[in-house]
């Protein structure tokens, strides 16, 4: 006998945590296409100089790669930003200018798997390729704002920062050619510390102590959102890179605060970095107020050279992606996500074997209406049937039993408080559907 066993950093779905997952992409989904956003797929594999090199030395370490039977080097994608960077330089002509797409689907890293990450994990994109125009970043920071108030969130706080500002901080300190080191460690700020920071910082770049010192000033600026910024100007104003995100973050500030984004959900704070290469101005990270160790939820940010690697043309881009897995273990510690295992919410209990012909009428009539309904597949007792109803988290047990039937009545119970009504078993089922319906919005 073989035995039955997943892979480590790989799971399996049970109904309980696959239908939470559904509902999350449903809500992804509607958010994106109400600001515009398009679905898009790609493949799996790709070949591996497509994917090398995009993110940083981690995420290559991290790619599951190997030879086709072809003996072609290939990569399973590790994000869904740089298959769309190929994506879009491929089939730019067709697609037309600018270009916004979703893309909800899943992707492989060999990290060590911990609480809320695996090595295989679906991540929701959307991005919008093809312009520079602050617009985007704007539309952006509305799309993670929504995106987290769909789902359900109240405390959470987009934080928000610019890589110019950085990457000007570091050429005015002469540390302009080992930026990635320097960007990479200030981005394992929150979870090394400041100390252990600067330790890599100097070991990895050369930096002096005096230099380590300027970079580091960055994330002890503090305050609200307009003093973050007057204290960024002196720090920004020698340097016109770093003075060119300092006005661009100020514009994101004033257009959020404009649609009335309030200031404990979007925050600017100069220390996040994001650790992947390919960022260019804007970046989002998005953190749970109630869970901040959990990390980001919700991170993305502006790269206007990567589809460079593909193509002469200019496809500057910004996007976001929504950390699925990582978000559903926040909401379940948070006790956000109602135990359920079934996707119906009545079921039609099954008196007669001789009568499912009627029981099969009820259900689609009452499918017709909008309702979701299954029927129990036997004439069990109804003991079992109730216990099968219970277990799988049904709203509703329509019973009607010979008499019932013939008299043209049927009794609904509601499973949560136990109580019970008698309707009449009309053509239609009109009376019934509108009963339930409502009954079920009262208790959503």
């Amino acid at each position: 006998m073989i035995v039955p066993r997943t892979l480590k950093g790989f799971r399996d779905y049970l109904p309980e945590a696959m239908i939470p997952r559904e509902r999350l992409m449903e809500i992804a989904r509607e958010v994106y296409r109400s600001y515009g956003f398009c679905p898009i797929d790609t493949p799996t594999l790709e070949h591996a100089d497509i994917l090398c090199g995009k993110g940083s030395a981690e995420t290559d370490k991290q790619m599951f790669r190997f030879q086709d039977h072809g003996k072609r080097d290939v990569g399973m994608r590790f994000d869904l930003t740089v298959p769309l960077a190929r994506f879009v330089a491929q089939h730019g002509n067709d697609l037309g200018m600018p270009f916004k797409r979703y893309h909800i689907a899943t992707v492989w890293r060999g990290e060590k798997p911990q609480a809320g990450r695996y090595r295989e994990f679906v991540q929701c994109d959307f991005d919008t390729i093809g312009t520079t125009s602050m617009a985007s970043d704007i539309e952006t920071a509305l799309v993670i704002h929504d995106l987290m108030r769909k789902i359900g969130f109240k405390k959470f706080v987009v934080r928000t920062n610019n890589r110019k500002v950085l990457n000007g901080v570091l050429e005015q300190n002469d540390l302009i050619e080992h930026s990635v080191g320097v960007l990479r460690s200030l981005d394992k700020l929150a979870k090394i510390g400041p100390d252990k920071v600067r330790e890599e910082m100097m070991a990895t770049s050369g930096a002096s102590s005096a230099q380590v010192d300027e970079v580091l000033k960055l994330t002890a600026i503090k305050g609200s959102n307009q003093e973050i910024l007057q204290q960024l100007e002196p720090l920004c104003s020698k340097n016109a890179m770093a003075q060119e995100g300092l006005d661009q973050l100020t514009q994101l500030v004033s257009a959020t605060a404009a649609v009335g984004i309030p200031g404990d959900n979007f925050q600017v704070d100069v220390s996040i970095a994001r650790g992947l290469d390919y960022y260019t101005g804007t970046i989002f990270e998005t953190f749970l107020s109630d869970l901040p160790g959990i990390g980001s939820v919700c991170s993305g940010g502006r790269y206007d050279n990567l589809a460079q690697l593909y193509t002469k043309q200019e496809l500057p881009g910004i996007g976001a992606s929504l950390g699925l897995d990582r978000l559903l273990t926040a909401m379940q510690e948070l006790g956000m996500i109602e135990p359920t295992r079934t996707t119906a919410d009545v079921l039609v209990a099954q008196f007669d074997a001789g009568s499912l012909n009627e029981y099969l009428k009820i259900a689609a009539s009452l499918r017709a209406l909008g309702i979701s309904t299954e029927i129990f597949p036997e004439a069990k007792k109804l003991k079992a049937q109730f216990k099968y109803a219970d277990r799988r988290g049904f709203r509703a047990v329509v019973l009607a039993g010979k008499d019932e039937l013939t008299s043209g009545r049927l009794n609904v119970k509601w499973l949560e408080d136990g109580s019970q009504s008698e309707l009449p078993l009309s053509g239609d089922l009109a009376e019934l559907g509108q009963w339930l319906q409502g009954r079920l919005r009262s208790h959503a």
